[in-house]
């Protein structure tokens, strides 16, 4: 997919395009994308953190027909159980100490479009039954309500949590999670996406650079193999994080980054990749960079690069670029 850097989110980056990111294991994630996006089907999206996950969700949003109404985003895991309830249902005067006025919650809010829950395998179980109800009977109930309220609207949950494992521990409802499951997006971490990582480095190295007022900066051959063989626990977030501290760390008159300066900030295992894997990934990302640059003529490629249309070809298919 063609991008340009533009809107800044958590776990990677977007534009009107999509997603950043032409890796195999990406394929299924934007078949998926455009599959769902204009259905008003509930949607499940799973992933490490910092993959993308709000990313993809905002994209369905916007996809969707719902587009033009709100997009009401919450995380389950941020706000006290206590408070969550209020948060969602909204409360009428007088339902508890200091509810001196009515107040909508963020399904009122969103009436016409999508509210996003997000993390929310930490939902307490007891409110785990009302967002049951919501999709079920399409209504809400404010905390000292007298009666229903209701609601239209699409939902969209996301989770870095095992579900399976958190309904076999009797901590998350399976009715919810059938509910809730209705279409489940995976999106596959950065280790599992390698190819990805050289597209990525560039952006946020042009982005740090630029953030810092500095001339850009290039890594040497060593720094790329280090970067390919992080696992990122972190995954896109911390790939980022990495690279801002190498950039604020280098001193001002050096062009590149080495491999000393990331050893220094890369707190974790390193995994061996070897030559022929660093190349075939140079390779992929070098062809990409040429498709967008002539955006797709094979012709205009193939006199560019003084290589064979054929085997610009084959290298596409082997590498299963469209």
């Amino acid at each position: 997919m063609k991008e340009t850097p533009s809107t800044r989110m958590s776990g990677g980056y977007m534009d009107a395009s999509g997603i950043i990111g032409e890796s195999s294991t990406l394929a299924e994630v934007f078949r998926m994308l455009h599959k769902v996006a204009p259905t008003d089907s509930t949607v499940l999206v799973t992933g490490e953190s910092g993959t993308g996950k709000e990313l993809l969700v905002r994209a369905l949003h916007r996809r969707s027909l719902r587009s033009d109404k709100p997009f009401v985003p919450i995380n389950c895991g941020a706000i006290p159980r206590e408070l969550l309830e209020s948060e969602l249902f909204g409360h009428e005067k007088g339902a508890f100490t200091h509810a001196i006025r009515s107040k909508p919650g963020r399904f009122e809010l969103a009436e016409g479009g999508t509210v996003f829950l997000d993390e929310i395998g930490e939902m307490d179980i007891s409110l785990q039954v009302k967002i049951l109800r919501v999709l079920q009977e399409k209504e809400i109930e404010r905390v000292g309500g007298s009666g229903p309220r209701e609601v239209d609207v699409r939902i969209i949950a996301a989770t870095n949590r095992d579900l399976n494992e958190a309904m076999n521990m009797e901590e998350f409802r399976r009715d919810l999670y059938h509910r809730l499951a209705v279409l489940k997006i995976h999106i596959p971490p950065l280790r599992e996406r390698r190819e990805d990582i050289p597209e990525l480095c560039s952006l946020f190295l042009e982005q740090c650079c630029r953030k810092s007022n500095r001339p850009r900066l290039n890594f040497s051959p060593e720094a790329h193999l280090m970067l390919l063989g992080y696992s990122y626990p972190g995954n896109i977030r911390e790939l980022e994080s990495i690279i801002e501290q190498a950039v604020n760390s280098a001193p001002i008159d050096c062009a590149e980054l080495d491999s000393e300066t990331l050893a220094s900030i890369i707190d974790g295992e390193l995994h061996c990749i070897s030559l022929a894997n660093f190349r075939e990934i140079q390779e992929r990302w070098f062809i990409q960079q040429a498709i967008k640059l002539y955006n797709g003529d094979i012709q205009a490629c193939s006199k560019a690069l003084d290589v064979h249309p054929r085997t610009i070809r084959r290298r596409l298919s082997s590498f299963n670029i469209d």
